[in-house]
């Protein structure tokens, strides 16, 4: 009897110019499976059939969704990291728009333009499943916009110009403009980063995206049936001055926003999906409730789930064979610093070397 081969969905999160540290483990995932299935020249959308990502997370799935290899995303990271945010708008030559964002969006939207061109989302150039999670500034809702043929929206979604939506993902407030989209109906949207919602982390949204039966995919649960691989940014512990906080003005609150969100939403994805597996990768989630290997929320694991990330902090570095001191930790945990674009990549090939095995692809 032949056995029928489990879904794969890749998750890939948000966190600015830290998506380069997420080359590191696509880059080995992609290795491993060529290894094993002895073709040199397998992509990741060959093997996924499912890959979504959030503001730099939804970058690169759209790359790897269009045939891209992790080699080819890497190189595209790397060369257009410095100018995503290299341009930043001056107090004195463009004094509103700087109110309104620190980087000019230009530089990022010719970026987007020049690999993605006039692919739609219901273009036949994206060649596995793809969602790109956005949130929708004008009616405070998260929106995954999927390319599947018999989702709800599909008939609005398939004219969205991939780098629009791509674009609209990574519009981190303060970081960047917001942007607009017809998304038919005659409504025209204005978008943010989806990393402003609890989907900064999109393995949890792409689950229930897979398994809810209001949605176009409908995959069988079990640990046998649904397999999810889920990358991360980098996080590390984050404790401020009590008084600095309190003192904080109306554009440091801002600034703080989407590392707010991005902080819960990750750790609330993280806890429900190791309450519903039994992953080999299950890391603590705080001094409470620990990593949860004693616990299960279903009779039998909902799923396979791997998560791989990076602590920034001294000890794990030191594991890896960095060492780095405050100042360039406190750097390299910063959304924006392009000039660590290098830096973070390595500490991904590190950290995938050590962390991933063969046998949790499955």
């Amino acid at each position: 009897m032949k056995t029928e081969l489990p879904k794969r969905i890749l998750a890939l999160d948000g966190g600015g110019i830290r998506g380069a540290l997420t080359l590191g483990f696509l880059e080995k995932i992609e290795t491993i499976l060529r290894e094993r299935e002895g073709n040199p020249h397998l992509l990741l959308c060959d093997y996924f059939d499912l890959i979504g990502g959030t503001s730099t997370g939804a970058i690169i799935a759209a790359g790897l969704s269009i045939g891209m290899s992790a080699g080819d995303i890497k190189e595209l990271y790397l060369n257009i990291g410095d100018k995503i945010f290299g341009e930043k708008y001056s107090f004195f030559k463009h004094p509103v728009k700087r109110m309104k964002a620190a980087y000019s969006f230009e530089p990022l939207e010719r970026a987007l333009a020049e690999v993605f061109g006039n692919i739609t989302m219901g273009g036949d150039e994206i060649k596995t499943g793809l969602c790109v999670v956005t949130k929708r500034a004008d009616t405070l809702s998260t929106w995954p916009i999927l390319n599947h043929p018999k989702g709800k929206y599909f008939k609005y979604n398939k004219n969205m110009l991939l780098r629009q939506v791509v674009r609209a993902s990574a519009a981190a407030p303060s970081y960047f403009m917001a942007q607009q989209i017809d998304v038919g109906d005659n409504q025209i949207a204005t978008f943010v980063d989806g990393g402003v919602s609890l989907a900064n982390n999109p393995g949890l949204q792409l689950f229930l995206i897979a398994t809810l039966k209001e949605f176009p995919y409908r995959w069988r649960l079990g640990e046998d049936n649904l397999s999810l691989v889920s990358i991360g940014t980098g996080t590390y512990t984050k404790r401020y001055d009590a008084k600095k906080i309190a003192g904080k003005n109306l554009l440091g609150w801002a600034q703080m926003i989407p590392e707010l969100f991005m902080e819960d939403a990750n750790y609330l994805n993280q806890t429900i999906l190791q309450y519903l597996s039994n992953s080999p990768t299950a890391r603590r989630i705080d001094s409470e409730i620990l990593d949860l290997k004693d616990d299960l929320l279903t009779e039998k694991p909902a799923l396979h789930y791997v998560r791989y990330n990076v602590l920034l902090e001294e000890n794990e570095l030191n594991g890896l064979g960095l060492n780095f001191n405050q100042k360039q930790l406190e750097s390299l945990r910063k959304m924006d610093e392009a000039k660590n674009k290098n830096t973070l990549y390595d500490i991904g090939s590190r950290a995938a070397a050590r962390f991933i095995k063969p046998e949790h692809i499955i």
